[in-house]
């Protein structure tokens, strides 16, 4: 794996900060990846710093933020204010984005893809979208679906899904991604929770395979870009 460096920032947002670690791979890095956790935890849920540390040893460059709170709005701005930071270091001068987010995280993630998508300046920064454990529905509650976003979105989409997410029915999450627009892949986690546990596998193993997952997917749309 060797030589990733983190780099702790704070990140302005209103009138105060947003605590931020890079990892930072060996080579300059073309491409990044912005990812943020759920409802609780902070950006040090073991789910981002593996998938971080992956990604960072291939090459991609990872800027994981913590923001508490739990209205969607809210994390959606702090998540916003992440990508125009970003965009505008001059440490890094990527050639475009993906977003990430667990849980809330990926809905927050989701609504900053549709809110920019729809914007006049859109330059193409952001090149995807990564949902890990979406939240389609409340537990037990699947008539009111948070479809909203995604069925607006244009860019590639994939989603990382237990076959058993109490807040994500397999079904109805293939119906939402049969009716949207973008590029879209769902990989399910067999027999995985909204946590990805599953039962008689180590969470380093499920990790491994939702890393491999995100991996394979963001090489196969950073291609397309080149081309």
């Amino acid at each position: 794996m060797g030589g990733k460096a983190e780099v702790k920032v704070k990140i302005p947002f209103g009138n105060k900060y947003l605590d931020a670690v890079f990892s930072v791979p060996e080579k300059k890095p073309t491409y990044g990846m912005i990812l943020t956790h759920g409802a609780g935890g902070d950006m040090n849920f073991p789910h981002l710093v593996s998938l971080a540390a992956c990604l960072a040893s291939h090459g991609v460059l990872c800027l994981r933020f913590t923001c508490k709170g739990l209205n969607i709005a809210y994390r959606a701005k702090a998540f916003k204010t992440v990508v125009e930071y970003l965009k505008l270091s001059d440490d890094y001068k990527l050639s475009g984005v993906f977003l990430a987010g667990r849980s809330m995280g990926s809905r927050a993630a989701a609504s900053v893809v549709r809110q920019l998508s729809q914007d006049d300046d859109d330059d193409d920064f952001i090149q995807g979208l990564v949902c890990l454990s979406y939240p389609l529905h409340r537990p037990k509650l699947q008539s009111k679906l948070r479809d909203e976003d995604l069925l607006l979105i244009r860019c590639p989409v994939l989603f990382v899904s237990g076959s058993a997410d109490e807040m994500c029915e397999k079904q109805l999450l293939e119906g939402v991604v049969s009716k949207m627009k973008a590029p879209k892949k769902i990989h399910w986690i067999d027999k995985a929770n909204h946590g990805m546990a599953v039962k008689g596998r180590t969470a380093d193993d499920v990790m491994e395979e939702i890393n491999a997952q995100v991996f394979s997917w963001l090489r196969e749309n950073m291609e397309l870009e080149h081309k």
